[in-house]
């Protein structure tokens, strides 16, 4: 809550009370002009919300009645990026699906796939080495799960038994946090090139 010069004594963070006169011309600055910020921050971010669901219902009108239009029966809604008549307004869907692993299956399967390396001696599958250390490789201290999902393309083609321990704790070990939504929208400019109309607070 505010704090103003009507009381004669305002509330520090520890809740201890400090007598107006104390308070110097800044601090009552800041009490003032932060209080203001937070309001029209409030504001605005409701603002985008509002504007985000918007996006969202006019996405699935406009998914709706091309499916429709077409004969084409789907409820299942991936990336799409649809146009105005002329084209000179794009809108792009983008959903999100990251992959995570648990860290203990993920663990066991790379200790499981440390052993294979070790002991695989066949010259036909050493193909899929490279292919092991490249997943396992790690940067900024995460796994690209993109190379560790692609290793079970090769299931059929690896039959040691190790290896294929090491897929199953793969694939029991993959977690599908909830996917989110972007919406996108661009503007073409006078050299036919498409700017985005930024959205992104962090950006502006």
């Amino acid at each position: 809550m505010k704090q103003t010069s009507k009381q004669e004594k305002w509330k520090d963070e520890s809740k201890m009370e400090v007598p107006y006169k104390r308070i110097s011309k800044a601090e009552r600055l800041m009490e003032i002009k932060s209080h203001s910020l937070l309001s029209e921050a409030k504001g605005i971010n409701s603002g985008l919300q509002d504007f985000k669901n918007r996006i969202k219902a006019i996405c699935e009108e406009v998914y709706s009645a091309f499916m429709l239009e077409n004969n084409v029966k789907s409820n299942s809604k991936g990336n799409f990026t649809w146009y105005n008549f002329d084209r000179t307004i794009k809108v792009e869907v983008a959903i999100s699906e990251p992959v995570k692993f648990d860290d203990m299956a993920i663990q066991a399967s790379k200790e499981k796939l440390d052993e294979f390396l070790e002991s695989a001696v066949d010259s036909k599958i050493d193909f899929v080495k490279d292919l092991i250390k490249d997943a396992f490789s790690t940067s900024n201290g995460k796994l690209d799960a993109k190379r560790v999902l692609g290793l079970l393309r090769y299931k059929s083609r690896v039959t040691s038994p190790l290896f294929l321990e090491a897929m199953d704790l793969i694939e029991k070990g993959i977690r599908r946090p909830e996917s989110k939504t972007y919406f996108r929208i661009w503007e073409k400019d006078t050299d036919g090139k498409y700017q985005a109309v930024e959205l992104n607070f962090s950006n502006i």
